[in-house]
């Protein structure tokens, strides 16, 4: 057992030397364009986990929900209740598209989600926002991809990292992102009966 010990640290402390070597030439620090997308679950849950770290380390940070806002959500309560201080909430969707089958309405409510988020995005003091559902508005055209791919590469804060989830987005904007996830659906439980829970999807 002790050789097996000894051959395991010894590729260990290889592997430490090689790692540390890269990370010696990691030096740059920038506020990044976080794009969250994919058919798979999680795009909203891993970029408020973000949020949540944020908090954690006393950075000020913002949250604009493009289309949730007419629904409860446990992270929604959680800021509102308790870090109203540090991270501003704003609920401003009113459901997804086919629930308020209203197009004018949701172009008015995207447009005005949008302004909201360039003065939280404009304001330096804000270290992350997040822009919950937004690829949903630019899916529908609510609200123009040319006006969000100029903003966030001319006018966003250097050091100011955002956040943008939703299924389907835009080529351009994966384009200018320097994070890009796509969530993989592997599987399921709501094609096997099951709705959304509480704790799991809100």
């Amino acid at each position: 057992m002790s050789a097996e010990n000894d051959r395991h640290a010894m590729k260990m402390a290889k592997k430490k030397v090689a790692r540390d070597k890269i990370m010696a030439t990691k030096t740059d620090k920038k506020g990044l364009i976080i794009v969250h997308t994919g058919k798979g679950k999680g795009k909203s849950s891993a970029a408020f986990g973000m949020i949540f770290r944020c908090i954690a380390h006393d950075m000020q940070c913002a949250v604009v929900q493009f289309i949730k806002g007419g629904m409860s959500s446990g992270e929604r309560e959680l800021i509102e209740g308790k870090f109203t201080d540090i991270c501003q909430f704003y609920a401003m969707g009113e459901g997804f598209t086919w629930e308020t089958q209203d197009k004018s309405r949701d172009i008015e409510m995207a447009a005005a989600a949008w302004e909201k988020a360039k003065e939280l995005i404009r304001n330096p003091e804000n270290k992350m926002v997040l822009l919950d559902e937004i690829n949903i508005a630019l899916r529908y055209d609510y609200i123009s991809l040319k006006d969000v791919v100029d903003f966030l590469t001319t006018e966003k804060p250097e050091m100011t990292h955002v956040v943008l989830t939703g299924r389907n987005a835009k080529d351009d904007l994966i384009e200018i992102a320097d994070l890009v996830t796509e969530m993989e659906l592997v599987k399921h439980p709501f094609r096997a009966g099951i709705k959304a829970q509480v704790g799991v999807e809100f």
